[in-house]
């Protein structure tokens, strides 16, 4: 079974997703976390999303694997643990610019359903339900205004150390917004067929209890 959670960042589908698959016994691959190491990875060579091939071709030298551990995901580069590296500002600043650039995201798209086939997987992202797994048996859109995806992102930060203000942390879910909606590949958008879910006045709590629900009523 493949579950499929897409919606903008800070809406909350990271948090839903970990708890959905303790829950309900699925694996969660964490597509955006193979996006981040992409873009940790160009950070680490000294590159600029200007240098689009050099980018292209190191995709080639990663091995991305989850590793996990009392219900956490570890994510490790090369051998390398980088489950907070790829969370900094500097990785979230460019991660999208870096995503969009089409040979890397059909690359990557490969290897996320490499890593999901014969399992009973739930994966959130972007483009889970409309281009990585258009055929998922589940398909949830999960949605919040700006200003309150913004806060809980801003409270995440704090709480794992990392730094940046509330109004940096706005100006760059609004810029992500707008390029993710304007992907040449994997847009950011609501599948046909899924269910909106919209998270504004939620407690993490209620939003899980949906999605639970939701996934439930499919099966």
């Amino acid at each position: 079974m493949i579950v499929a959670i897409d919606g903008p960042a800070g809406s909350g589908k990271g948090t839903v997703t970990k708890l959905i698959a303790k829950r309900m016994g699925l694996i969660n691959l964490d597509t955006g976390a193979t996006y981040r190491c992409v873009a940790l990875e160009t950070l680490r060579r000294g590159l600029t999303v200007e240098d689009k091939q050099k980018i292209i071709d190191l995709v080639d030298d990663l091995d991305i694997e989850f590793e996990y551990e009392n219900d956490d995901i570890k994510v490790f580069l090369n051998g390398e643990e980088v489950t907070s590296e790829i969370r900094n500002m500097e990785v979230t600043k460019i991660v999208s610019q870096v995503s969009s650039i089409v040979p890397v995201r059909l690359k990557m798209v490969e290897l996320q359903r490499r890593m999901a086939k014969g399992k009973d997987v739930i994966m959130e992202g972007r483009d889970i339900g409309t281009y990585v797994f258009p055929n998922a048996d589940v398909k949830i859109y999960l949605d919040a205004n700006v200003e309150e995806r913004a806060k809980r992102r801003f409270k995440e930060n704090q709480e794992k150390g990392i730094e940046g203000s509330f109004e940096e942390i706005l100006e760059n879910i609004k810029l992500r917004d707008e390029n993710d909606k304007n992907k040449e590949v994997g847009a950011l958008k609501v599948a046909d067929d899924a269910i909106i879910v919209d998270s504004s006045k939620l407690t993490i709590e209620e939003m899980t209890n949906r999605v639970e629900e939701i996934i439930k009523e499919r099966k």
